[in-house]
């Protein structure tokens, strides 16, 4: 049912990801975010790329989903820039289905979509609304190096000014927006992203205490790129070898950084007790973490960290680097614990001393499950960004 606060809103949203296409975390979010809009009695419809197996057109969970075969005109495979732009004719394209019904409002998510965000902005005569999920800058330490980073972030740049409203995940995130973009802070709304607690806890009271026994599992996920630290897990998992006899450890995921990460694991010598999973699907995942001693996150840059709250939501303890919207996530809740970025003998002191102490990791699930519970639930965030909406649907004086 629609809130007293807010009138049902009608919203295309444009997202280069969207279940079973899965890249990132951007697909969870407005996955999670677009069904708990249904809820709450809005109507939604997603734009998003063609995946095998998938119609075109479907309904899923009272969610509109269209999907655009991006047939692209040669271009070169290295041009990322080029291929999306030209990708988002597509997207635009996909407005024609659309019939009579029309959008009070286009959200786009992140720059990836910002060309169809903005033409349909135009075409439809409505608000633009864009949520900036991770910034370029951000992903280089605060620089960006000659080429394409600088592009990326020209794009971002553009789609902040040509949205009325934005939409970051975190307080990182609203103040780096902010400074970045040299926005008005008035026009960056913060609102989280959230977590589907019974999509994920399928952990049995009986799996539960497994932080003590032998041949304890660590796990990650997510994509495989520099600034996501694996690699610096890779390292901990060495130096615990000989502190947790058994030890084992899964990294699940891909992107372009698997290599070097696989060098890493090779020249700390631990290939045989460290496994590189590869994409896994989300049923894996949870079989991974139902059987996990803990979770780590051992990220050097994060604007939010939703895989922290998969991995709590799983019953798992967690153990996050101290950054960006991670630190938020954790520090002051006793939900999880936490580790300086890029120091990988603090993490493995951290896991030692979780996996010695189940009484520690019980607590840990049992604060996790109420901080959920109070913050991230998907019916929350969608609220929080209907009143975005409504922001964007104000006239100014």
């Amino acid at each position: 049912m629609v809130t007293a606060t807010f009138a049902a809103v009608r919203v295309v949203m444009f997202s280069w990801e969207y279940p079973p296409l899965v890249v990132g975390g951007i697909a969870a979010h407005v996955d999670g975010l677009a069904r708990a809009m249904h809820r709450a009695g809005h109507e939604v419809v997603v734009c998003s790329l063609h995946h095998p197996g998938e119609p075109e057109d479907s309904v899923v969970d009272g969610v509109r989903v269209l999907r655009a075969d991006i047939a692209l005109p040669w271009l070169p495979d290295d041009d990322l820039v080029a291929r999306m732009a030209s990708a988002n004719h597509q997207l635009v394209q996909l407005i024609a289905q659309l019939g009579d019904w029309r959008p009070d409002v286009v959200h786009a998510h992140d720059w990836m979509v910002a060309w169809a965000g903005d033409t349909a902005k135009t075409l439809l005569g409505v608000p633009l609304v864009a949520t900036i999920h991770a910034t370029e800058r951000g992903r280089h330490g605060g620089h960006l190096p000659p080429g394409l980073p600088g592009t990326i972030n020209a794009i971002e740049w553009w789609l902040t000014y040509q949205a009325c409203e934005i939409i970051a995940c975190s307080r990182f995130m609203v103040r780096e927006v902010v400074a970045n973009f040299e926005l008005p802070s008035e026009k960056v709304h913060l609102v989280p992203n959230g977590v589907d607690t019974e999509r994920w806890n399928t952990r049995s009271a009986l799996q539960r205490d497994v932080s003590h026994t032998s041949n304890p599992l660590v796990v990650a996920w997510g994509r495989i790129q520099y600034e996501k630290g694996f690699h610096v897990l890779a390292r901990a998992i060495g130096e615990l070898r000989h502190r947790v006899p058994g030890i084992r450890c899964v990294i699940a995921g891909r992107g372009s950084y698997l290599p070097e990460l696989q060098t890493h694991i090779d020249m700390e010598g631990v290939g045989d007790i460290v496994q590189l999973a590869g994409f896994v699907s989300d049923d894996e995942l949870r079989a991974l973490l139902e059987e996990a001693a803990c979770v780590v996150i051992p990220s050097l840059y994060e604007p939010f960290g939703i895989v922290a709250l998969e991995g709590m939501a799983a019953g798992a303890p967690t153990i996050v680097a101290r950054t960006g919207g991670l630190a938020e996530i954790v520090e002051g809740t006793d939900a999880g614990l936490l580790f300086e970025p890029g120091n990988q003998h603090e993490l493995a002191d951290r896991i030692a001393e979780l996996l010695a102490d189940p009484v520690a990791a019980e607590r840990l699930r049992v604060n996790a499950a109420d901080l959920l519970r109070r913050a991230y639930t998907w019916d929350a965030i969608a609220l929080a960004t209907a009143e975005v909406y409504r922001a964007a649907l104000t006239p100014t004086t």
